[in-house]
């Protein structure tokens, strides 16, 4: 049994058993917006020995955190923050993006008339729409908005930017019999995008953080991870084209629960750090094994966390 199990690299960063530990090959910042409503943290995993200890790919992961509802839901500036959850979404993108692309290419980013050239981005939404706390990859590619189909029908001159647009809901292997790296390798094939953005839906150790929290990585994904079931990872090394995967997490282990509940128990009665973990050791089974816990209205809560990741994702296509 994972007692730790998270998708979220604030969460492994966090897991260190003291909070200003440093941890070599990782950097980790914090910064707080919207009066504190609103955090970002950005965990720089910088070498393979930060990879190790994190036991997360090398590279940057930005997480941003608003899991106070009383903090903004009953608030006269729920648009306000709303906006300021999108622009930073937004901007996370465009700095990515802006370090992804390789450098023998940036020279030629102007025609000879001076005008950006085009630029192909591919949008994937992971997940099976028909399991609600895993419909959010597909939630989101149904406001994506896409305009691929109009730039091969009447040219590049429509674009109000230099970015074209495309987006694809893949489906899972039960629903199609084919992994979603086979489908995308054909895709990319075919396509030839810049950059593709993976949405999906992950899985956390903290019930506060479920629909309220967004990671943004430029390390790719490994759909299924969070809850034990490994794909192909769809990273730049496996699709050869930077890929930013964001995510949500929607649901947690219950064994994270449990030994969590029963953690806080045995600490105020005194146990120590090591009998406490010899006892959740010893009693590890397959009780909770394959068991995730989501909230009751996890319908309500992926629309709305799925309209303000497509929103910033659409800001990003519109600059």
């Amino acid at each position: 049994m994972e007692l730790n199990r998270t998708d979220l690299a604030i969460e492994t960063r966090e897991s260190f058993p003291e909070d200003n530990v440093e941890i070599e090959g990782v950097v980790l910042n914090d910064k707080l917006l919207q009066k504190g409503r609103i955090r970002v943290s950005t965990v720089n995993i910088l070498n393979e020995k930060g990879a190790e200890l994190m036991g997360k790919p090398a590279g940057n992961y930005v997480t941003i955190e608003f899991t106070d509802k009383s903090m903004y839901m009953d608030d006269k500036d729920t648009k306000k923050f709303e906006d300021k959850v999108i622009k930073e979404i937004c901007d996370i993108i465009t700095d990515m993006t802006n370090s992804g692309r390789k450098t023998d290419t940036e020279p030629a980013a102007e025609d000879n008339k001076g005008e950006k050239k085009t630029e192909t981005y591919m949008a994937v939404g992971l997940g099976n729409r028909f399991a609600t706390p895993d419909a959010l990859g597909p939630v989101v590619m149904e406001k994506i908005m896409v305009n691929r189909h109009m730039v091969c029908e009447f040219g590049s001159e429509i674009l109000g930017n230099n970015k074209v647009v495309c987006a694809i809901t893949p489906g899972v292997m039960a629903q199609t019999g084919m992994d979603t790296y086979e489908v995308l390798c054909g895709l990319v094939e075919n396509i030839k995008p810049d950059f593709i953005l993976a949405i999906d839906a992950l899985a956390s150790r903290s019930i506060g953080r479920l629909c309220r929290t967004i990671q943004i990585t430029d390390t790719g994904i490994s759909p299924g991870a969070g809850i034990g079931n490994n794909r192909h990872k769809i990273n730049e090394e496996t699709m050869n084209v930077p890929v930013i995967a964001i995510g949500v997490p929607t649901v947690v282990d219950a064994a994270v629960i449990v030994s969590g509940c029963m953690e806080e128990t045995l600490s105020k009665q005194g146990f120590s750090d090591n009998e406490i973990q010899i006892f959740l050791e010893s009693i590890a089974g397959n009780s909770t094994k394959n068991l995730f816990v989501t909230p009751k209205d996890i319908d309500e809560q992926v629309r709305w966390i799925g309209k303000l990741v497509s929103r910033g994702i659409n800001s990003f296509f519109e600059n």
